[in-house]
């Protein structure tokens, strides 16, 4: 009983880990990477500080995932976040979702 708890357990870590290494690989495949760093701020704000600030805001989700898509003026300093074209609704989600997650 113990044995099979742990291949259980061991299998859903892998497929957590691997969910947020493909989240990883789609920010970096859609160009988040070039201006958010997970931990520190380049030219825009660090991933883990957007988590951060809109962790258990009601929609937060959603709000985020319209800035990836739509891009963003003011929230974060003068510098805006320029609409990201190419990614699209669901992958914005995916985004969002992904940041949220950050601790």
């Amino acid at each position: 009983m113990k044995t099979a708890w742990l291949g259980t357990f061991a299998a859903s870590a892998l497929l957590v880990t691997s969910f947020a290494q493909a989240d990883a690989e789609l920010a970096k495949k859609s160009n988040c990477t070039a201006c958010h760093q997970m931990d520190i701020k380049t030219v825009g704000p660090a991933l883990k500080d957007i988590a951060a600030k809109y962790a258990g805001e009601e929609g937060a989700s959603d709000k985020l995932a319209g800035k990836i898509k739509n891009g963003s003026s003011g929230a974060w300093g003068q510098i805006p976040m320029p609409p990201n074209v190419n990614v699209s609704e669901e992958n914005a989600k995916i985004l969002a979702e992904w940041i949220l997650s950050l601790k």
